[in-house]
Protein backbone atom coordinates (compact mmCIF):
# COMPACT_ATOMS: atom_id res chain seq x y z
CA UNK A 1 0.00 0.00 0.00
CA UNK A 2 1.13 2.92 -1.02
CA UNK A 3 0.68 6.50 1.99
CA UNK A 4 0.25 9.93 1.73
CA UNK A 5 3.22 11.53 3.96
CA UNK A 6 3.29 15.41 3.22
CA UNK A 7 0.98 17.78 3.43
CA UNK A 8 0.94 21.73 1.08
CA UNK A 9 -1.08 23.76 3.93
CA UNK A 10 2.06 25.57 5.23
CA UNK A 11 3.13 26.65 2.07
CA UNK A 12 0.05 28.64 1.26
CA UNK A 13 1.18 31.16 4.02
CA UNK A 14 4.02 32.67 2.31
CA UNK A 15 4.75 36.27 1.73
CA UNK A 16 3.00 37.17 -1.90
CA UNK A 17 5.90 38.76 -4.18
CA UNK A 18 5.57 41.72 -6.05
CA UNK A 19 5.76 42.96 -9.90
CA UNK A 20 9.90 43.25 -9.55
CA UNK A 21 11.50 39.86 -8.85
CA UNK A 22 14.58 41.21 -7.94
CA UNK A 23 12.92 43.54 -4.77
CA UNK A 24 12.77 39.52 -3.43
CA UNK A 25 16.23 38.58 -4.03
CA UNK A 26 18.05 38.50 -0.89
CA UNK A 27 21.31 40.72 -0.37
CA UNK A 28 24.21 38.77 1.07
CA UNK A 29 25.60 40.06 5.12
CA UNK A 30 29.05 41.34 4.76
CA UNK A 31 31.55 38.87 4.13
CA UNK A 32 33.69 38.65 7.61
CA UNK A 33 37.65 37.48 6.72
CA UNK A 34 38.47 34.42 8.82
CA UNK A 35 42.09 34.58 7.91
CA UNK A 36 43.49 36.35 10.94
CA UNK A 37 40.79 34.47 13.27
CA UNK A 38 42.02 30.92 12.69
CA UNK A 39 44.99 29.88 14.47
CA UNK A 40 45.72 26.38 14.43
CA UNK A 41 47.09 23.36 13.99
CA UNK A 42 44.18 21.18 14.51
CA UNK A 43 44.41 17.55 15.42
CA UNK A 44 40.97 16.85 13.70
CA UNK A 45 38.12 17.73 12.07
CA UNK A 46 36.00 17.46 15.45
CA UNK A 47 38.91 20.69 16.91
CA UNK A 48 37.78 22.56 13.97
CA UNK A 49 34.06 22.63 15.13
CA UNK A 50 35.25 23.25 18.62
CA UNK A 51 37.03 26.63 17.28
CA UNK A 52 33.89 27.45 14.91
CA UNK A 53 31.50 27.07 18.59
CA UNK A 54 33.88 30.02 20.49
CA UNK A 55 31.91 32.13 18.06
CA UNK A 56 28.86 30.80 16.59
CA UNK A 57 27.91 28.73 19.78
CA UNK A 58 24.46 28.62 18.71
CA UNK A 59 25.23 26.96 15.28
CA UNK A 60 25.82 23.49 16.13
CA UNK A 61 22.64 23.06 17.80
CA UNK A 62 21.11 24.95 15.06
CA UNK A 63 22.22 22.80 12.52
CA UNK A 64 21.03 19.54 14.70
CA UNK A 65 17.63 20.72 14.14
CA UNK A 66 17.53 20.41 10.27
CA UNK A 67 17.31 17.73 7.81
CA UNK A 68 20.63 17.94 6.67
CA UNK A 69 21.79 16.56 10.06
CA UNK A 70 19.32 14.28 10.78
CA UNK A 71 18.33 12.93 7.19
CA UNK A 72 14.77 12.17 8.53
CA UNK A 73 11.66 14.45 9.64
CA UNK A 74 9.94 14.14 12.70
CA UNK A 75 7.42 12.26 13.45
CA UNK A 76 4.35 12.40 11.02
CA UNK A 77 0.99 11.30 10.77
CA UNK A 78 0.90 8.14 8.08
CA UNK A 79 -2.68 6.96 6.61
CA UNK A 80 -2.44 3.24 7.36
CA UNK A 81 0.45 2.91 10.82
CA UNK A 82 -1.55 3.34 14.17
CA UNK A 83 1.47 5.40 15.36
CA UNK A 84 3.72 8.36 13.88
CA UNK A 85 6.23 7.45 11.62
CA UNK A 86 9.42 9.35 10.82
CA UNK A 87 10.50 9.58 6.77
CA UNK A 88 13.58 10.18 5.31
CA UNK A 89 16.52 9.41 4.12
CA UNK A 90 17.80 7.80 6.88
CA UNK A 91 15.12 5.10 6.98
CA UNK A 92 13.42 5.04 3.61
CA UNK A 93 14.42 2.67 0.42
CA UNK A 94 15.26 4.33 -3.19
CA UNK A 95 16.11 2.13 -6.57
CA UNK A 96 19.54 3.77 -6.62
CA UNK A 97 21.84 2.89 -4.01
CA UNK A 98 18.69 1.12 -2.01
CA UNK A 99 19.14 2.19 1.50
CA UNK A 100 21.44 3.81 4.00
CA UNK A 101 21.35 1.60 7.03
CA UNK A 102 24.03 -1.16 7.20
CA UNK A 103 26.07 0.88 4.60
CA UNK A 104 26.61 4.21 6.83
CA UNK A 105 30.32 4.57 6.08
CA UNK A 106 29.69 4.90 2.36
CA UNK A 107 26.23 6.55 2.45
CA UNK A 108 27.47 9.12 5.10
CA UNK A 109 30.21 10.59 3.13
CA UNK A 110 27.82 13.36 2.23
CA UNK A 111 26.99 13.53 5.90
CA UNK A 112 27.12 17.67 7.03
CA UNK A 113 28.81 15.41 10.50
CA UNK A 114 32.04 13.80 11.23
CA UNK A 115 31.99 9.22 12.55
CA UNK A 116 28.64 8.31 11.34
CA UNK A 117 29.77 4.37 11.21
CA UNK A 118 26.44 3.02 12.30
CA UNK A 119 23.37 3.20 14.04
CA UNK A 120 25.09 4.16 17.26
CA UNK A 121 26.21 7.52 15.88
CA UNK A 122 25.83 10.61 18.55
CA UNK A 123 23.19 13.10 16.76
CA UNK A 124 23.59 15.22 19.50
CA UNK A 125 27.04 15.89 19.87
CA UNK A 126 28.06 19.00 18.67
CA UNK A 127 32.05 18.75 17.44
CA UNK A 128 31.18 16.04 15.23
CA UNK A 129 28.88 19.01 12.84
CA UNK A 130 30.88 19.71 9.72
CA UNK A 131 30.96 23.16 9.60
CA UNK A 132 33.56 22.79 6.92
CA UNK A 133 31.50 21.22 3.88
CA UNK A 134 29.31 23.88 3.47
CA UNK A 135 31.31 27.11 4.30
CA UNK A 136 35.22 25.85 2.93
CA UNK A 137 35.94 28.41 0.02
CA UNK A 138 39.21 27.45 -0.79
CA UNK A 139 38.83 24.86 -2.62
CA UNK A 140 40.89 22.05 -0.77
CA UNK A 141 38.12 20.53 1.02
CA UNK A 142 37.18 16.93 0.19
CA UNK A 143 35.21 14.27 1.74
CA UNK A 144 36.88 10.77 2.14
CA UNK A 145 34.87 8.35 -0.36
CA UNK A 146 33.90 5.90 2.32
CA UNK A 147 34.61 7.73 5.53
CA UNK A 148 31.79 8.27 7.05
CA UNK A 149 32.18 11.92 6.61
CA UNK A 150 35.99 12.55 7.98
CA UNK A 151 37.75 14.89 5.92
CA UNK A 152 39.50 13.20 3.10
CA UNK A 153 43.57 12.78 4.43
CA UNK A 154 45.66 15.46 3.50
CA UNK A 155 42.63 18.27 3.72
CA UNK A 156 44.71 21.14 5.00
CA UNK A 157 42.18 22.05 7.94
CA UNK A 158 44.04 25.36 8.99
CA UNK A 159 43.69 26.65 5.23
CA UNK A 160 40.43 25.64 4.65
CA UNK A 161 39.22 27.01 8.04
CA UNK A 162 40.73 30.50 7.31
CA UNK A 163 38.59 30.51 3.97
CA UNK A 164 35.27 29.93 5.18
CA UNK A 165 32.28 32.14 3.79
CA UNK A 166 28.46 31.97 2.64
CA UNK A 167 27.69 28.85 0.22
CA UNK A 168 28.42 28.64 -2.80
CA UNK A 169 26.80 26.14 -5.62
CA UNK A 170 30.40 24.21 -5.19
CA UNK A 171 29.59 23.41 -1.62
CA UNK A 172 25.79 22.86 -2.38
CA UNK A 173 26.88 20.58 -5.02
CA UNK A 174 29.58 18.38 -3.63
CA UNK A 175 26.80 16.64 -2.10
CA UNK A 176 23.63 17.05 -4.24
CA UNK A 177 25.64 16.99 -7.45
CA UNK A 178 26.58 13.51 -7.07
CA UNK A 179 23.56 11.86 -4.96
CA UNK A 180 23.12 8.32 -5.64
CA UNK A 181 27.03 6.87 -6.26
CA UNK A 182 28.04 9.89 -8.77
CA UNK A 183 27.44 12.96 -10.91
CA UNK A 184 23.88 13.59 -12.67
CA UNK A 185 22.87 10.15 -10.98
CA UNK A 186 19.77 10.87 -9.06
CA UNK A 187 18.66 14.51 -10.37
CA UNK A 188 18.28 14.93 -13.76
CA UNK A 189 18.25 18.88 -13.06
CA UNK A 190 21.61 19.02 -10.85
CA UNK A 191 25.15 17.87 -11.70
CA UNK A 192 28.14 19.48 -11.88
CA UNK A 193 27.92 21.54 -15.04
CA UNK A 194 25.76 23.52 -12.61
CA UNK A 195 28.74 24.76 -10.68
CA UNK A 196 29.54 27.23 -12.95
CA UNK A 197 26.78 27.06 -15.87
CA UNK A 198 26.43 28.70 -19.12
CA UNK A 199 23.38 30.87 -19.40
CA UNK A 200 22.02 28.12 -21.82
CA UNK A 201 21.66 25.50 -19.26
CA UNK A 202 19.97 27.86 -16.25
CA UNK A 203 18.87 31.43 -16.31
CA UNK A 204 19.27 32.65 -12.69
CA UNK A 205 22.80 31.12 -12.21
CA UNK A 206 24.11 30.81 -15.60
CA UNK A 207 23.15 34.75 -16.78
CA UNK A 208 22.38 36.07 -13.17
CA UNK A 209 25.40 34.47 -11.34
CA UNK A 210 22.82 33.17 -8.92
CA UNK A 211 24.01 30.67 -5.65
CA UNK A 212 22.04 28.27 -4.34
CA UNK A 213 20.97 30.05 -1.08
CA UNK A 214 19.86 32.98 -3.21
CA UNK A 215 16.33 30.86 -3.43
CA UNK A 216 16.93 28.43 -1.04
CA UNK A 217 17.15 30.73 1.12
CA UNK A 218 18.82 30.04 5.00
CA UNK A 219 17.33 31.10 8.48
CA UNK A 220 19.32 29.25 11.97
CA UNK A 221 20.82 26.34 9.57
CA UNK A 222 17.19 26.05 8.20
CA UNK A 223 17.73 25.53 4.45
CA UNK A 224 15.04 26.58 2.09
CA UNK A 225 13.50 23.90 -0.02
CA UNK A 226 12.33 20.18 0.41
CA UNK A 227 12.12 17.55 -1.83
CA UNK A 228 9.01 15.92 -2.45
CA UNK A 229 9.46 12.01 -2.59
CA UNK A 230 11.76 11.78 0.28
CA UNK A 231 9.90 14.33 2.30
CA UNK A 232 7.53 14.23 5.20
CA UNK A 233 6.33 18.15 4.98
CA UNK A 234 7.00 20.86 2.82
CA UNK A 235 7.06 24.16 5.39
CA UNK A 236 10.64 24.65 4.32
CA UNK A 237 9.08 25.00 0.30
CA UNK A 238 9.97 27.66 -2.00
CA UNK A 239 8.40 28.65 -5.25
CA UNK A 240 8.90 30.93 -8.33
CA UNK A 241 6.41 33.42 -7.06
CA UNK A 242 8.39 33.91 -4.01
CA UNK A 243 10.34 36.15 -6.64
CA UNK A 244 7.48 36.63 -9.41
CA UNK A 245 4.62 37.96 -9.61
CA UNK A 246 1.20 35.37 -9.95
CA UNK A 247 0.71 37.06 -12.93
CA UNK A 248 3.84 37.26 -14.54
CA UNK A 249 3.24 37.13 -18.57
CA UNK A 250 1.95 40.28 -20.52
CA UNK A 251 -0.12 37.48 -22.75
CA UNK A 252 -3.06 36.93 -20.59
CA UNK A 253 -3.95 33.87 -22.41
CA UNK A 254 -0.66 32.42 -20.64
CA UNK A 255 -1.59 33.15 -17.66
CA UNK A 256 -4.92 31.26 -17.35
CA UNK A 257 -2.96 28.33 -17.72
CA UNK A 258 -1.30 28.73 -14.06
CA UNK A 259 -3.38 27.75 -11.93
CA UNK A 260 -3.07 24.61 -13.57
CA UNK A 261 0.31 24.30 -15.10
CA UNK A 262 3.62 24.91 -12.62
CA UNK A 263 6.02 27.25 -14.02
CA UNK A 264 8.60 24.54 -14.25
CA UNK A 265 6.50 22.64 -16.72
CA UNK A 266 7.22 25.38 -19.37
CA UNK A 267 10.18 26.87 -17.90
CA UNK A 268 12.57 23.94 -18.21
CA UNK A 269 11.39 22.05 -21.28
CA UNK A 270 14.59 19.35 -21.03
CA UNK A 271 16.78 18.44 -18.30
CA UNK A 272 20.35 16.68 -18.34
CA UNK A 273 20.97 19.59 -20.70
CA UNK A 274 24.73 18.84 -21.60
CA UNK A 275 25.74 16.11 -18.43
CA UNK A 276 24.05 12.54 -18.84
CA UNK A 277 21.17 11.52 -16.39
CA UNK A 278 21.07 7.78 -14.66
CA UNK A 279 17.76 7.01 -16.11
CA UNK A 280 17.31 3.18 -14.94
CA UNK A 281 19.65 1.23 -12.57
CA UNK A 282 19.08 -2.75 -12.60
CA UNK A 283 20.85 -4.19 -9.65
CA UNK A 284 19.82 -7.98 -10.82
CA UNK A 285 22.51 -7.78 -13.80
CA UNK A 286 24.91 -7.51 -10.95
CA UNK A 287 28.10 -9.57 -10.39
CA UNK A 288 29.60 -9.99 -14.02
CA UNK A 289 33.24 -10.10 -15.18
CA UNK A 290 34.91 -8.14 -18.00
CA UNK A 291 31.79 -5.60 -18.88
CA UNK A 292 32.30 -4.47 -22.39
CA UNK A 293 30.81 -0.85 -21.43
CA UNK A 294 32.21 0.23 -17.77
CA UNK A 295 30.09 3.62 -18.31
CA UNK A 296 26.35 1.22 -18.35
CA UNK A 297 27.73 -1.70 -16.62
CA UNK A 298 29.05 -2.36 -13.01
CA UNK A 299 29.87 -5.18 -11.44
CA UNK A 300 29.32 -4.15 -7.68
CA UNK A 301 26.08 -2.43 -9.43
CA UNK A 302 24.59 -3.86 -12.03
CA UNK A 303 23.36 -2.03 -15.54
CA UNK A 304 22.39 1.54 -16.45
CA UNK A 305 20.79 3.61 -19.21
CA UNK A 306 21.64 6.51 -19.54
CA UNK A 307 19.87 10.28 -21.07
CA UNK A 308 20.64 13.77 -21.94
CA UNK A 309 18.52 16.50 -23.30
CA UNK A 310 15.28 14.08 -21.80
CA UNK A 311 11.74 15.78 -22.26
CA UNK A 312 10.03 15.54 -18.90
CA UNK A 313 6.95 12.96 -17.50
CA UNK A 314 4.84 15.38 -16.71
CA UNK A 315 1.97 14.63 -13.74
CA UNK A 316 -0.13 16.46 -11.20
CA UNK A 317 1.45 17.36 -8.03
CA UNK A 318 -0.16 19.03 -5.21
CA UNK A 319 3.18 19.65 -3.34
CA UNK A 320 2.41 16.07 -1.49
CA UNK A 321 3.47 12.41 -2.37
CA UNK A 322 2.68 8.74 -1.93
CA UNK A 323 5.95 7.13 -0.40
CA UNK A 324 6.48 3.12 -0.14
CA UNK A 325 7.43 2.86 3.17
CA UNK A 326 9.77 -0.53 4.26
CA UNK A 327 8.17 -3.78 5.04
CA UNK A 328 4.85 -2.96 3.27
CA UNK A 329 4.05 -5.85 1.03
CA UNK A 330 3.48 -5.23 -2.58
CA UNK A 331 2.66 -6.97 -6.12
CA UNK A 332 6.21 -8.24 -7.74
CA UNK A 333 4.55 -8.96 -10.91
CA UNK A 334 3.56 -4.95 -11.37
CA UNK A 335 5.86 -1.91 -11.12
CA UNK A 336 6.22 -0.52 -7.83
CA UNK A 337 5.89 3.25 -7.27
CA UNK A 338 8.66 4.21 -4.75
CA UNK A 339 7.09 7.78 -4.71
CA UNK A 340 4.70 9.47 -6.83
CA UNK A 341 3.10 13.22 -7.34
CA UNK A 342 -0.48 12.74 -5.48
CA UNK A 343 -2.89 14.77 -7.42
CA UNK A 344 -5.13 14.79 -10.45
CA UNK A 345 -7.37 16.70 -13.26
CA UNK A 346 -9.86 17.34 -10.36
CA UNK A 347 -7.97 18.57 -7.19
CA UNK A 348 -8.21 21.91 -7.63
CA UNK A 349 -4.13 22.63 -5.18
CA UNK A 350 -2.34 20.93 -7.77
CA UNK A 351 -0.79 21.44 -11.29
CA UNK A 352 0.96 19.95 -13.58
CA UNK A 353 4.45 19.13 -13.06
CA UNK A 354 7.70 18.01 -14.96
CA UNK A 355 9.29 15.26 -13.45
CA UNK A 356 12.90 12.70 -13.81
CA UNK A 357 11.02 9.03 -13.52
CA UNK A 358 13.77 6.94 -12.77
CA UNK A 359 13.34 3.11 -13.03
CA UNK A 360 15.10 0.25 -10.87
CA UNK A 361 15.10 -3.63 -11.03
CA UNK A 362 16.03 -4.49 -7.11
CA UNK A 363 15.95 -7.03 -4.39
CA UNK A 364 12.97 -8.09 -3.12
CA UNK A 365 11.85 -11.00 -0.62
CA UNK A 366 10.26 -13.72 -2.01
CA UNK A 367 7.79 -15.29 1.01
CA UNK A 368 7.22 -12.02 2.65
CA UNK A 369 6.64 -9.67 -0.43
CA UNK A 370 8.29 -5.99 0.30
CA UNK A 371 11.69 -5.17 -0.51
CA UNK A 372 14.88 -5.47 0.87
CA UNK A 373 17.84 -3.37 2.15
CA UNK A 374 21.14 -4.80 1.29
CA UNK A 375 24.56 -4.75 2.97
CA UNK A 376 26.45 -3.13 0.26
CA UNK A 377 29.79 -1.87 1.48
CA UNK A 378 31.81 -3.36 4.32
CA UNK A 379 32.65 -6.88 5.33
CA UNK A 380 29.82 -9.39 4.18
CA UNK A 381 28.61 -6.66 1.42
CA UNK A 382 27.76 -7.64 -1.58
CA UNK A 383 30.19 -5.55 -2.81
CA UNK A 384 32.91 -7.68 -1.08
CA UNK A 385 31.70 -10.93 -1.95
CA UNK A 386 29.15 -10.49 -4.51
CA UNK A 387 26.49 -12.70 -2.79
CA UNK A 388 23.27 -11.52 -2.60
CA UNK A 389 21.93 -14.50 0.18
CA UNK A 390 25.17 -12.81 2.67
CA UNK A 391 24.47 -9.02 1.77
CA UNK A 392 20.70 -9.63 2.60
CA UNK A 393 21.12 -11.36 5.90
CA UNK A 394 22.98 -8.80 7.49
CA UNK A 395 21.14 -6.06 5.90
CA UNK A 396 18.30 -7.42 7.31
CA UNK A 397 20.09 -7.21 11.15
CA UNK A 398 20.94 -3.90 10.19
CA UNK A 399 17.25 -2.82 9.14
CA UNK A 400 15.07 -4.71 11.34
CA UNK A 401 13.43 -6.52 8.16
CA UNK A 402 13.27 -10.42 8.36
CA UNK A 403 14.75 -12.16 5.08
CA UNK A 404 13.39 -15.61 4.23
CA UNK A 405 15.62 -16.66 2.55
CA UNK A 406 14.51 -16.33 -0.71
CA UNK A 407 14.96 -13.27 -2.55
CA UNK A 408 14.34 -11.89 -6.40
CA UNK A 409 14.27 -8.68 -8.15
CA UNK A 410 10.90 -6.82 -9.12
CA UNK A 411 10.72 -3.50 -10.89
CA UNK A 412 10.09 0.33 -9.36
CA UNK A 413 10.02 3.22 -10.42
CA UNK A 414 10.95 6.99 -8.73
CA UNK A 415 9.91 10.55 -9.43
CA UNK A 416 11.78 13.19 -9.21
CA UNK A 417 10.58 16.79 -9.60
CA UNK A 418 12.62 19.02 -11.96
CA UNK A 419 12.92 22.64 -10.64
CA UNK A 420 16.29 23.61 -11.86
CA UNK A 421 17.82 23.97 -15.34
CA UNK A 422 15.01 27.01 -15.96
CA UNK A 423 15.05 28.41 -19.70
CA UNK A 424 14.13 32.12 -20.01
CA UNK A 425 11.28 32.97 -21.83
CA UNK A 426 13.04 32.61 -25.39
CA UNK A 427 12.95 29.11 -24.77
CA UNK A 428 10.07 28.05 -22.88
CA UNK A 429 7.51 25.76 -24.14
CA UNK A 430 4.96 27.46 -26.67
CA UNK A 431 2.00 26.82 -27.31
CA UNK A 432 2.22 24.44 -30.40
CA UNK A 433 4.88 22.49 -28.12
CA UNK A 434 2.15 20.98 -26.02
CA UNK A 435 -1.08 21.69 -28.11
CA UNK A 436 -2.59 20.83 -31.89
CA UNK A 437 -0.43 17.50 -32.84
CA UNK A 438 2.47 17.89 -30.37
CA UNK A 439 2.90 14.72 -28.54
CA UNK A 440 4.83 16.10 -25.24
CA UNK A 441 1.96 15.86 -23.12
CA UNK A 442 -0.02 12.58 -22.66
CA UNK A 443 -3.49 13.89 -22.82
CA UNK A 444 -5.59 11.05 -21.33
CA UNK A 445 -2.60 9.97 -18.90
CA UNK A 446 -3.44 13.56 -17.13
CA UNK A 447 -6.68 13.11 -16.99
CA UNK A 448 -8.11 14.64 -20.47
CA UNK A 449 -10.08 13.02 -23.17
CA UNK A 450 -7.77 14.38 -25.63
CA UNK A 451 -5.82 17.92 -26.59
CA UNK A 452 -8.18 20.61 -24.36
CA UNK A 453 -7.43 23.04 -26.83
CA UNK A 454 -9.17 21.04 -29.31
CA UNK A 455 -12.31 22.74 -27.74
CA UNK A 456 -11.31 25.71 -29.29
CA UNK A 457 -12.17 26.42 -33.28
CA UNK A 458 -9.48 26.06 -35.61
CA UNK A 459 -9.31 29.44 -35.78
CA UNK A 460 -8.58 30.42 -32.62
CA UNK A 461 -6.22 26.92 -32.51
CA UNK A 462 -3.90 29.37 -35.55
CA UNK A 463 -3.99 32.21 -33.62
CA UNK A 464 -2.13 30.04 -30.70
CA UNK A 465 0.14 28.76 -33.13
CA UNK A 466 1.11 32.35 -35.09
CA UNK A 467 1.08 34.31 -31.36
CA UNK A 468 4.95 33.68 -30.52
CA UNK A 469 3.50 34.18 -27.05
CA UNK A 470 6.65 34.12 -24.96
CA UNK A 471 6.71 36.79 -22.38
Amino acid sequence: MLVLVAVVTACNERPKATDDPWAQVPIPAAHTDHASLIQGPFADAFAVTRRCLECHPDAAREMQETSHWTWISDQVEVAGREEPLPIGKRNMINNFCISVEGNWPRCTSCHAGYGWQDDSFDFTSEEAVDCLVCHDQSGGYVKAPAGAGMPAPGVDLVQVAKSVGRPTRTNCGACHFSGGGGDAVKHGDMDATMKFPSPRIDVHMGKHGFECVDCHRTENHQIGGKLPGMSSAIDLCIWCIDCHSEQPHADERINTHLPEVSCQACHIPYYAIEAETKMSWDWSTAGLENAPDERRYSKNKGSFEFARQVVPVYQWCNGTVDRYLPGQTFDPDKELHLSCPRGDVTAADAQIWPFKVHKGRQVYDVQYKYLLKPKLYGPGGYWEDFDWDLALRLGAESSGLPYSGEYAFADTAMCWPITHMVQPKERALQCTDCHGHADRLDWQALGYSGDPADRGTREQLDLLSNSGATN
